[in-house]
């Protein structure tokens, strides 16, 4: 059994969740200009990706302080492997044009209690 489903098995057996995401880190290596012209494509992709299922979470991260946005962004991807959510990631406009590098890693979530408050006329979601 390859380390990594043996970890996951060794997980589980402990009684953590081990459910597997693949996490995304992006980053620009163009001028603001080309970042913006390809903005557009990039939205309707997420879009796409949300509508598909494959997007679980997205957006920009802020530098060291937490004052600003660096440019910088995390896009956590639901997928069945590796392969799988490289794919996803490089056809990403962003990637796919060259205006971005990104870092791709599996994230494995034993524990943890999100909750959700949703209002969709308002069209607000509050995560605590």
């Amino acid at each position: 059994m390859p380390a990594w489903e043996d970890y996951k098995k060794t997980a589980r057996e402990r009684g953590a969740l081990a459910f597997e995401l693949f996490v995304v880190e992006t980053t620009p290596c163009a001028d603001p200009q080309q970042l913006q012209a390809v903005l557009p494509k990039h939205l309707a992709y997420q879009r796409e990706m949300e509508a598909a299922g494959s997007l679980f979470l997205a957006g920009p991260l802020s530098d060291a302080t937490g004052d600003q946005m660096q440019g910088s962004g995390l896009i956590i991807y639901r997928a069945k492997s590796m392969e799988d959510a490289h794919t996803l990631a490089k056809n990403d406009p962003m990637h796919a044009e060259g205006v971005r590098t990104y870092t791709l890693r599996k994230w494995l979530i034993n524990e943890g209690s999100p909750s959700f408050s949703t209002a969709l006329s308002g069209q607000k979601i509050t995560l605590s």
